[in-house]
């Protein structure tokens, strides 16, 4: 059931990139650039994948359709690649339910991505690690080694930005803010992910054991 569970939701996060991707190409009148001008294919990609929703959903495709190969992946590389997952993707929930939502009126085929994206694999991929662990697998170094690749992000997002005058998000758009403005939304955005990453430490620790004794973690 652990395998089935996640090879589901590798295919749920195929199709909603397939989508995404689909669209993106296919491209039209909302593709254009922060100057008005219309955006090329390569853009477009760029704009695409710089989103930390679909970079969210691409680390559960690969947890997920490792899980779905093999239910037991062992290493602190898989480890730290499982834990930026699970982090990213409740992150990318909780923020888009409570600052994003509101804003965001997809029509069409995008209908299918955003929900997908947005509400379906930020529930079902937690509650699958809930539900069936593998656990315990964190130690505290891992914890801090997966705090690399949203601030390798974050740094990304502004060069990019200061650079094209487009960030995904609004409050981290440092031309409308002004830089410390969005510095100040990142920097809340991250410490809330700190406070969960804690959390989810804790519950590895805590919760029933469901990996096997030698998947457990050695050192604290």
């Amino acid at each position: 059931m652990f395998r089935v569970c996640h090879a589901v939701i590798a295919a749920l996060v195929v199709v909603a990139l397939v989508v995404d991707v689909s669209v993106t190409v296919a491209g039209g009148p909302g593709f254009v650039a922060v100057d008005g001008s219309p955006l090329g294919l390569a853009g477009r990609l760029a704009n695409l994948f710089s989103y930390f929703t679909i970079l969210s959903n691409v680390l559960v495709l690969a947890t997920s359709a490792l899980f779905a190969l093999r239910s037991e992946p062992s290493g602190a590389l898989f480890r730290v690649l499982h834990l930026d997952a699970l982090l990213s993707i409740v992150a990318t929930g909780v923020v888009y339910a409570v600052l994003l939502a509101a804003t965001e009126h997809p029509t069409g085929w995008s209908v299918v991505s955003n929900t997908i994206f947005h509400d379906v694999v930020p529930v079902a991929f937690p509650l699958a690690w809930l539900v069936f662990g593998p656990r315990p697998r964190l130690t505290w170094r891992l914890v801090a080694l997966a705090f690399a690749w949203p601030v390798a992000w974050l740094v990304y997002t502004f060069v990019r930005g200061a650079l094209t005058g487009w960030y995904p998000y609004g409050f981290l758009d440092a031309t409308q803010l002004g830089f410390w403005g969005a510095l100040l939304g990142a920097l809340q955005v991250f410490v809330s992910a700190v406070v969960l990453a804690v959390v989810v430490k804790l519950l590895d620790s805590r919760l029933p054991a469901l990996a096997r004794s030698s998947s457990r973690p050695t050192a604290h």
